[in-house]
C-alpha cells in the first residue's frame, strides 16, 4: 500500500533538488568571487526563510547546531573545491554522499537500509562517473580532499536533519544560512569590491530567494518524511539537470556519456522511490 507521506517526502525532495541544479546556470552570469556570491545567496536565503517561519524556534538543541554547521561546512566546502579541482571532481566526490549515509545513518538514527537502497548506491555512483567522465582528471589532490570533506558534511547534515523529523528543521537551514553568510562577508571586507550590474543582481536574487531560499523550504518538509539515505538518494538527480540547463542557456547539447549516466541516474532513483513509497511505515 503506497504511503501518501512518503510521497509526499519523495516529491518534495526532488523538487529540492530540480532547485539545487540551477544554481550554476545562474552563477556563470555573476562576475563575482565565489565567497560575496555565497555570502550575499546565503544572506538573501536567510530572509525569505525568517519571513516563512515568522516565529522560528531556535533552541539551540545538538541537531539543531549539528545540521546548521555540517550545512554552512558543506557550502562553503564545495565553494572551495570547484576553485580548486574541476568541477566535475568536485560533484562526483561530493555525492558520493549517499554511501557515507547509509552507514552514518544507521550508526546515529538506526534507520533501516532497504535492500533497494543498497541495489541503487552502485548504479547512481556508476552513473555519475559515467556522466562527468570526460571531464575528470587527476594532480587535484587538496581540491578532491576538499570535495570528499563536503561529501563527509553533506552526509551528516542529512543525518541531522532527520534526527529532527518530530520538529522543525528548517530552523537549522536558518541558522546555516546566517553562519554561511557572516563568514563570507567577513573573507570579503579582504577580498576585491564585486562588480555589482543589474544582472548581477537579479542572478544573485534568484539564487538566494529560488534557488536556495525556497529549496529549503521544500528540503525541511522532505526530511520529516523520508529516511536520510533515500533523501540524499534522490539528491543526486541534482547533477542530471545540469545539461539539461546547459542546454537552454547556450544550446549546447548534453553528450553521449551525460545522456546514459543521466538516465541511469534517474532510472535508479525513481525505482527506488517508488518501491520506498509503497511501503507501509
Amino acid at each position: 500500500m503506497e504511503n501518501p507521506n512518503k510521497s509526499v517526502g519523495i516529491l518534495a525532495m526532488a523538487a529540492t533538488a530540480f532547485l539545487w541544479s540551477i544554481a550554476g546556470l545562474f552563477i556563470k552570469v555573476i562576475d563575482w568571487n565565489p565567497i560575496a556570491i555565497a555570502g550575499m545567496r546565503s544572506l538573501i536565503a536567510s530572509i525569505v526563510i525568517f519571513g516563512y517561519l515568522k516565529h522560528p524556534k531556535i533552541h539551540f538543541s545538538f541537531p539543531q547546531v549539528a545540521a546548521a554547521i555540517a550545512n554552512a561546512a558543506t557550502m562553503l566546502l564545495f565553494v572551495s573545491a570547484n576553485k580548486t579541482t574541476t568541477a566535475a571532481n568536485a560533484i562526483i566526490l561530493q555525492y558520493f554522499a549517499p554511501v557515507l549515509t547509509v552507514f552514518i545513518g544507521a550508526i546515529l538514527l538506526k534507520e533501516r537500509t532497504r535492500v533497494e537502497h543498497f541495489t541503487a548506491l552502485p548504479l547512481v555512483m556508476a552513473g555519475i562517473v559515467f556522466m562527468f567522465f570526460d571531464e575528470l582528471s587527476y594532480g587535484k589532490l587538496f581540491g578532491n580532499v576538499l570535495a570528499i570533506m563536503s561529501a563527509i558534511t553533506f552526509s551528516f547534515y542529512f543525518v541531522f536533519m532527520r534526527m529532527q523529523k518530530d520538529g522543525s528543521p528548517l530552523e537549522s537551514i536558518l541558522l546555516s544560512h546566517w553562519l554561511t553568510a557572516g563568514i563570507c562577508i567577513i573573507i570579503s571586507l579582504f577580498l576585491p569590491v564585486p562588480h555589482i550590474t543589474l544582472k548581477s543582481l537579479v542572478a544573485i536574487a534568484v539564487l538566494g530567494i529560488v534557488q536556495i531560499g525556497l529549496s529549503a523550504i521544500l528540503f525541511s518538509i522532505a526530511i520529516k518524511h523520508i529516511s536520510a539515505v533515500q533523501g540524499n538518494l534522490i539528491a543526486v538527480i541534482e547533477p542530471v539537470f545540469n545539461p539539461v540547463w546547459v542546454f537552454f542557456a547556450i544550446g549546447e547539447a548534453p553528450g553521449i556519456h551525460a545522456m546514459i549516466g543521466g538516465g541511469i541516474i534517474v532510472l535508479a532513483v525513481t525505482i527506488t522511490s517508488i518501491i520506498n513509497a509503497r511501503r507501509k511505515e
